[in-house]
C-alpha cells in the first residue's frame, strides 16, 4: 500500500519545528564541543601556543640585536624617519583603540518596539547557486515573530546553475502568499537582484538577508526598531555570527573575528551614528533613503567599469552621505556560512579589500564637507583610520620584507609576541561575551592573517578595478 502523502500543514509544522530548533540551539552548539570537530583543530591550537612561546624565546635571545638594530636606524636619516613614523602610527593606533573602547562602553542596543509601532518591512533575499540553504533561510524568516501583516518576503534567483530555484519553489509551496519568488533571466550579479527587490518592495523598511544566513525569531523586530526611535536613522547593521563553525578551524577563527568586528567595532561606530558598512548577510535600510540614491547605486562605476562587488558598503556610504545615521543592533543576529578552506577565504577577503579601497575613495569626496548637521567628527576619525590602513599598506609590506631579510628570527619573535599581546584583547572580549574558550582561536587567526594573508590589502589596492564575486562559483565546482 502506498504511503500517505504528507499535507502542506504537516510539512509546515515540521519545517517550523526544525527551524525553531536551529534558532534556539545555535548559541549552544556554537559554544560546545562537537563530535564532528576536525581532529586537526587541537593540533593547530597546540601549534599556535607553541609558536608564541617560541616567539617569546626568540625575542628574549635576540633582544640585544633588536636594540642594536634600532640604534643603527636612529643614526641614519631614513632610519630615524622610519622610527618616527612608526612611533606616530603606534600612538595613533593606541589612541584610536581607546576612542573605540570609550564609544563601545557608551553603546546600548535599542530594545524592540511594540507590534503596533513596528513599520512595514520588505525582506529581500538574493540567491545564486545556494541550493537547499536558501530554503532554510526563507523558512527562518517566516518563523520570525514579526507581525505577518507587516512582513513581505521576496526572494530572487539570480540565474543559478544548480537547484536553487527548485528549493525556492518548495519554500513557496510551504509559505504560500507570504513569500514572493522571482527568477532573473540570467546571472547579473547580487546588486541587480537587490535592485529588483528594492523596486518590488512595498515596505517602509527594506531588509537584505544573504541566502546562506539564518535569523533568530526576534532578529527582524530588533533590527528595525532603531528606525522608530531615531527619525534620522537611514540604515542599521545586523550582528553576524558564523553558522558552520562546528567542524573546521577557519570558521571557528572567523567567528571570533566577527564578534570583535561587530560587537566591539560596530558598537563603537554605532555610538557615533556612523557604522561604515552594513553587512550583506543582514542589514536594514529606510526605503526613502534607498530610493534617493538607487539610480546612482545601480549605475555605480569604478575606473570606468560597472561595480559588481561591495554593494553593501556602497549603499551604506551613499546613505551616510545623505547625512543619515547608520546604526548597529547587537540584538539582531544572523548566522551565516563562511569559507572553510584557504582558497575561499582569501578570495572573500580580496573582494572585501577591493570594496574597501573603492568606498574609502568615495567617502573622501564628502566626509570633510558639511554632509551632516552634527556629529561629523566621529565619522571623520573613523575614515582617517581606514584611510591610513590603505595608505600605509605598501610601506608596511616593504618594511616587513626588509626586516625578514635582515634578521628573520628576530622578525619572527617580535611578530609573534606582538600577536600575543594584541590578540589577547580579542580572546578576553570573546570570552567575556560568550563564556567559552573558543576565543583562543583569535591567536590562530592572527597568525594566519599575519603570515598567510598579509598580501591581501596591497593586492586589493593594485587590483581595485577588477570585477567578479570570486567565491560564489565554488559551490558548483566541487
Amino acid at each position: 500500500m502506498a504511503s500517505e502523502k504528507p499535507t502542506s500543514s504537516t510539512i509546515l509544522s515540521k519545517t517550523k519545528r526544525r527551524t525553531k530548533k536551529i534558532s534556539n540551539n545555535l548559541n549552544l552548539f556554537l559554544n560546545s564541543k562537537s563530535k564532528t570537530e576536525n581532529p586537526n583543530n587541537k593540533i593547530v591550537l597546540f601549534s599556535t601556543f607553541l609558536l608564541m612561546m617560541l616567539g617569546i624565546y626568540f625575542l628574549s635571545v635576540f633582544y640585544g640585536d633588536f636594540e642594536q638594530l634600532n640604534a643603527d636606524r636612529m643614526s641614519t636619516t631614513i632610519g630615524f624617519t622610519f622610527i618616527a613614523v612608526a612611533t606616530i602610527l603606534l600612538v595613533f593606533k593606541i589612541l584610536f583603540f581607546l576612542y573605540k573602547a570609550y564609544n563601545y562602553y557608551k553603546y546600548k542596543p535599542i530594545a524592540s518596539v511594540s507590534d503596533k509601532e513596528l513599520p512595514t518591512v520588505t525582506v529581500i533575499v538574493p540567491a545564486y547557486n545556494e541550493g537547499k540553504q536558501v530554503y532554510d533561510t526563507l523558512v527562518s524568516l517566516d518563523n520570525s515573530d514579526y507581525p505577518k501583516q507587516k512582513l513581505q518576503i521576496i526572494s530572487i534567483d539570480d540565474g543559478s546553475k544548480d537547484d536553487t530555484w527548485a528549493w525556492m519553489l518548495d519554500a513557496k509551496k510551504i509559505l504560500g502568499d507570504r513569500l514572493e519568488i522571482y527568477q532573473q533571466p540570467k546571472n547579473k550579479g547580487k546588486r541587480h537582484a537587490l535592485y529588483r527587490g528594492f523596486n518590488l518592495g512595498t515596505g517602509d523598511i527594506y531588509i537584505t538577508v544573504d541566502s546562506d544566513s539564518i535569523v533568530t525569531e526576534d532578529t527582524l523586530r530588533n533590527l528595525v526598531s532603531p528606525f522608530i526611535k531615531d527619525e534620522n536613522c537611514g540604515a542599521v547593521a545586523g550582528n553576524i555570527r558564523v553558522l558552520n563553525n562546528r567542524k573546521e578551524m577557519l570558521p571557528k577563527m572567523l567567528d571570533v573575528s566577527f564578534v570583535l568586528s561587530f560587537e566591539f567595532v560596530r558598537s563603537a561606530e554605532s555610538n557615533l551614528n556612523s557604522v561604515l558598512c552594513t553587512p550583506g548577510a543582514l542589514a536594514a535600510y529606510r526605503s526613502t533613503a534607498v530610493h534617493k540614491c538607487l539610480p546612482q547605486w545601480i549605475n555605480q562605476t569604478f575606473m570606468g567599469k560597472p561595480s559588481d562587488i561591495g554593494e553593501d558598503r556602497a549603499m551604506t556610504n551613499m546613505i551616510l552621505k545623505q547625512g543619515k545615521h547608520v546604526l548597529f543592533q547587537k540584538n539582531a543576529v544572523a548566522y551565516t556560512n563562511v569559507p572553510e578552506e584557504y582558497l575561499g577565504l582569501y578570495k572573500m577577503f580580496i573582494r572585501w579589500g577591493r570594496s574597501n579601497v573603492r568606498e574609502n575613495l568615495e567617502m573622501a569626496k564628502y566626509v570633510f564637507t558639511n554632509f551632516r548637521a552634527k556629529g561629523k567628527s566621529g565619522t571623520r576619525i573613523l575614515f582617517i583610520s581606514q584611510f591610513v590602513k590603505i595608505l600605509m599598506s605598501y610601506p608596511l609590506l616593504i618594511s616587513m620584507l626588509f626586516f625578514v631579510l635582515v634578521h628573520p628570527l628576530l622578525f619572527l619573535g617580535s611578530t609573534l609576541v606582538s600577536i600575543l599581546v594584541v590578540s589577547t584583547f580579542s580572546v578576553l572580549f570573546f570570552t567575556s561575551q560568550y563564556k567559552t574558550t573558543q576565543g583562543f582561536w583569535a591567536y590562530s587567526y592572527s597568525i594566519l592573517f599575519t603570515f598567510a594573508l598579509f598580501w591581501i590589502t596591497p593586492y586589493a589596492i593594485a587590483t581595485a578595478s577588477r570585477s567578479g564575486w570570486l567565491t560564489r562559483e565554488l559551490a558548483i565546482q566541487k
